[in-house]
C-alpha cells in the first residue's frame, strides 16, 4: 500500500510530443478549496435575485391591475316598485355580469385614462346640424342636433338632450359613439357644445360655462319642445353634465314637462364634498385635479381677449388681477375661486359650489332617475356615493346603479386586451331610456282601456 502510494505521487511522465505534467503540492489547499466551493454558489444567488425582482413585478402588476378583483353584476339600489320589477326584466344589462377586458379593465385608472386619451375606440362621424342660439346676456350658445336612423322601438318620437363632460362637446368621440349608437335605435339627439369649449366658436360675452350653470341646456332644451312640439325627452348627463341636468330639472316643475326619464352618469353630485376629497393623493385624485385645471386654464386663456379684454364689460368682481392668478393655478378650485364663480356674481367658492350643486335638487326630480357611477372611479371619491344611495331608499323613482368597474366615463368592454367600439355604458344608457319608453307605452295603453270600459259602463 504505501509502494502504491509513493508511486502515485510521482511525477507524470510525459507522453510522446507532450510536456512533462507534475502535482504541486506546494500551493495552500485551502485557497483552492475555497474557489472550488464558492463558484457554482454565484450563479444560485444572481437566480434568486432574478426571481424575486420578477416576483416583485407580477405583484405590482396584479396590484395596479386588479386582477384579483371579481367580475360581478352591478350593485343595485331602487325601492320595490312596478317600476323597479318592469326595468329589471327589461334592462339585461342591470343585472348581467360587466365584464371588462381582462388585463387592464379591472383598473378604473386605465379606464379612466384610455376615455380621456382615447375616447373611444373606431367613433363614428354622424351627421348633424349646428343651431345656434343668442342668450340674454349676448352670450352665444351652440348645440348640435342628428336626426333618428332608424324607427323607434315604440313608434314615437324621442330626442335624448345631452350635456358632455367637463369642457366637452358634440365632436367629442365618447359623445360621437352613444350618439350615432342612439341614432341607429331611433333617438333624435341634442348635444349641448359647453359655452367656450369648441375652439372655433368664439365667445361673444364675458362668459363661459360654470360647473351648474343650466342657462345653455335650458335654452336648448326649450328650442326643441317648440320645433318639435309632439317630442319627448330623454334627459342624459355625462360628469359635470350629469350635475347640469340633475340641477335643470329640480329648479323647477316645469323643466320636467315632456320629460321621460333622465340618466346621470359619473357625477360628483357635491362640488362642496368633493373640494376636500379632490386635493388629497388617495388614487391620484390631486394629479387627476392638476390635469384637469391645467387643461381648463388653456380653454380660458384661449379666450382671454373675451374675457379680460380692455373693452369688454366684465363683472365688477372679476378683476386683471384674476388673470396673473390663473397663471399660477395648479387646481379646478383655484380656477373656481378667482375665475369662475365671479361669472356669475358668487361672493365666495363654499358659495358657488353650495348652489351649483345638484344635490339641493335631486328630491324635487320626479321623473324616472338612474343614477350610474364606478366604484373605482378615482375622480369621484367613496363618500359621495352616499348621497344617490340614500336618495334611491327615500325615492321609488331612483335606481343607483353601482359596478365594480368603469373608471370615469370609461366602461370598456372586451373580452382580454381589446376594448369594443360600444361600452356598457353607451348600451345601458339606450336599454333604459328603452325600457321607460315601453313603460310609458304599456301606462298609456292601461290608461285608455280603463277609459273606454269606464265609457261602456
Amino acid at each position: 500500500m504505501a509502494e502504491l502510494i509513493s508511486h502515485c505521487l510521482q511525477p507524470l511522465e510525459p507522453g510522446p510530443g507532450q510536456p512533462g505534467l507534475s502535482l504541486n503540492w506546494t500551493q495552500p489547499q485551502g485557497i483552492k478549496m475555497n474557489a472550488m466551493l464558492e463558484t457554482p454558489e454565484l450563479p444560485a444567488v444572481f437566480d434568486g435575485v432574478k426571481l424575486a425582482a420578477v416576483a416583485a413585478v407580477l405583484y405590482v402588476i396584479v396590484r395596479c391591475l386588479n386582477l384579483k378583483s371579481p367580475t360581478a353584476p352591478p350593485d343595485l339600489y331602487f325601492q320595490d316598485s312596478g317600476l323597479s320589477r318592469f326595468l329589471l326584466k327589461s334592462c339585461p344589462l342591470l343585472t348581467k355580469e360587466y365584464l371588462p377586458p381582462l388585463i387592464w379593465g379591472k383598473s378604473g385608472h386605465i379606464q379612466t385614462a384610455l376615455y380621456g386619451k382615447m375616447g373611444r375606440v373606431r367613433s363614428p362621424h354622424p351627421y348633424g346640424h349646428r343651431k345656434f342660439i343668442t342668450m340674454s346676456d349676448g352670450a352665444t350658445s351652440t348645440f348640435d342636433l342628428f336626426e333618428p336612423l332608424a324607427e323607434h322601438c315604440v313608434g314615437d318620437d324621442i330626442t335624448m338632450v345631452i350635456c358632455p363632460g367637463i369642457a366637452n362637446h358634440s365632436e367629442k368621440q365618447y359623445i360621437r359613439t352613444f350618439v350615432d349608437y342612439a341614432q341607429k335605435n331611433g333617438y333624435r339627439c341634442a348635444v349641448l357644445n359647453h359655452l367656450g369649449a369648441l375652439p372655433n366658436i368664439e365667445l361673444t360675452s364675458p362668459r363661459m360655462f360654470t360647473y351648474g350653470c343650466t342657462w345653455e341646456f335650458g335654452a336648448m332644451v326649450n328650442y326643441i319642445k317648440k320645433t318639435y312640439p309632439l317630442t319627448q325627452l330623454v334627459v342624459v348627463g355625462f360628469s359635470l353634465g350629469g350635475n347640469i341636468v340633475c340641477k335643470y330639472l329640480g329648479e323647477t316643475q316645469a323643466n320636467q314637462e315632456k320629460v321621460l326619464c333622465c340618466v346621470s352618469v359619473c357625477q360628483g353630485y357635491s362640488a362642496l364634498r368633493a373640494q376636500e376629497t379632490f386635493m388629497q393623493w388617495d388614487q391620484c385624485r390631486r394629479f387627476y385635479n392638476f390635469l384637469m385645471a391645467d387643461n381648463m386654464k388653456k380653454i380660458i386663456l384661449s379666450h382671454r381677449q373675451a374675457l379680460f379684454g380692455d373693452h369688454v364689460k366684465k363683472p365688477q368682481s372679476l378683476e386683471d388681477t384674476d388673470l396673473s392668478r390663473l397663471y399660477t393655478a395648479t387646481s379646478l378650485m383655484q380656477i373656481d375661486d378667482n375665475v369662475m364663480r365671479k361669472f356669475h356674481g358668487y361672493n365666495s367658492l363654499k358659495e358657488y359650489y353650495e348652489e351649483e350643486s345638484c344635490m339641493r335638487y335631486l328630491h324635487r326630480i320626479y321623473v324616472p332617475l338612474m343614477l350610474v357611477n364606478a366604484a373605482d372611479d378615482p375622480l369621484v371619491h367613496e363618500s359621495l356615493l352616499t348621497i344617490p344611495k340614500s336618495l334611491s331608499e327615500k325615492r321609488e323613482n331612483v335606481m343607483f346603479v353601482l359596478p365594480l368597474h368603469g373608471g370615469h366615463l370609461g366602461f370598456f368592454e372586451g373580452s382580454v386586451l381589446f376594448p369594443e367600439p360600444l361600452t356598457w355604458m353607451d348600451k345601458l344608457v339606450v336599454e333604459y331610456a328603452n325600457a321607460i319608453c315601453q313603460w310609458e307605452r304599456n301606462k298609456l295603453q292601461c290608461s285608455d282601456t280603463e277609459q273606454v270600459e269606464a265609457d261602456l259602463e
